[in-house]
């Protein structure tokens, strides 16, 4: 206490200032109408700039969620999309309508990529959901854009994901102006191109054709994105087309994917393991 008083008896003079001059500008603000209101404006411009940057911190903390929330919507949309693809009546086939059970036979869940490889000549994928979540390995996995891979193994709560990225891994797939049928496989150099095969060079192949996933899948529903078509040629053997595709995926900035789980598939499988003639991709 002595201290602070001894303090403030050196420093008088300085504080009697400051008090008078916080006085003086009070009241020059107070009772003259054109500087009071500049200090009004200039004070809620600043408190109007400082609100803004405050609400940017907010929804920019807040865009995991809305991330989030996006992917389960999509994810959602993804399956109605599924169902009503497989409802539509083939218009070449007279009053063909599919079974509910199997429109319905794809359910998507949605997880977030936890580890991934681009520049290995076989690429993963770790995700956050495993067995507790209903996956299993032989699942299909896409993005909000176009084809992954499919799950390899499965923790409680990680799963594995062979990313199409992958020397070992192809897609049945086919060019959707035509419905000519192919395979997709990536060629083990460039993470944004893969290459498809088998479509015959009397077919015609155009530049920026869509390539999608065919009806002849055990994990992906047909008409899923896989990439469109960037190159084409011959072959050496002169038989097939040399097509070259641009990802629709794109495994550098990939964040969230959707697992698809065919309800029917140990159904479909047993059938055709059953009848020994049956091979599906």
């Amino acid at each position: 206490m002595y201290q602070l008083v001894q303090f403030i008896s050196r420093q008088r003079a300085f504080i009697l200032f400051a008090i008078l001059e916080v006085l003086s500008l009070w009241f020059f603000y107070s009772f003259n109408n054109y500087p009071n209101a500049i200090f009004f404006n200039t004070t809620n411009l600043y408190a109007a700039k400082a609100l803004a940057a405050s609400n940017s911190i907010k929804e920019y903390s807040n865009l995991r969620d809305v991330n989030t929330e996006l992917a389960t919507e999509n994810s959602r949309l993804n399956a109605l999309v599924s169902k009503l693809q497989a409802q539509q009546l083939d218009k070449s086939i007279v009053n063909y309508k599919a079974d509910s059970a199997v429109a319905a036979r794809f359910k998507f869940v949605v997880a977030k990529v936890q580890n991934l490889t681009t520049t290995q000549f076989n690429n993963y994928i770790t995700i956050d959901k495993g067995s507790a979540d209903g996956l299993a390995p032989g699942m299909g996995v896409i993005s909000s854009t176009g084809v992954v891979g499919k799950i390899k193994s499965c923790s409680e709560h990680f799963s594995v994901v062979i990313s199409i990225l992958h020397s070992s891994y192809s897609v049945s797939a086919k060019i959707k102006s035509n419905s000519e049928i192919g395979s997709v496989k990536w060629e083990g150099t460039n993470p944004d191109e893969v290459e498809m095969t088998e479509v015959s060079r009397y077919k015609t192949v155009k530049l920026k054709d869509t390539v999608v996933t065919s009806d002849f899948n055990y994990v992906f529903p047909p008409n899923i994105t896989i990439g469109y078509v960037k190159k084409v040629g011959v072959k050496s053997d002169q038989t097939f087309h040399d097509i070259k595709l641009q990802l629709a995926t794109n495994f550098h900035t990939l964040s969230y994917v959707y697992v698809i789980n065919n309800k029917l598939l140990n159904e479909q499988k047993a059938l055709e393991e059953k009848s020994g003639d049956v091979k599906t991709k």
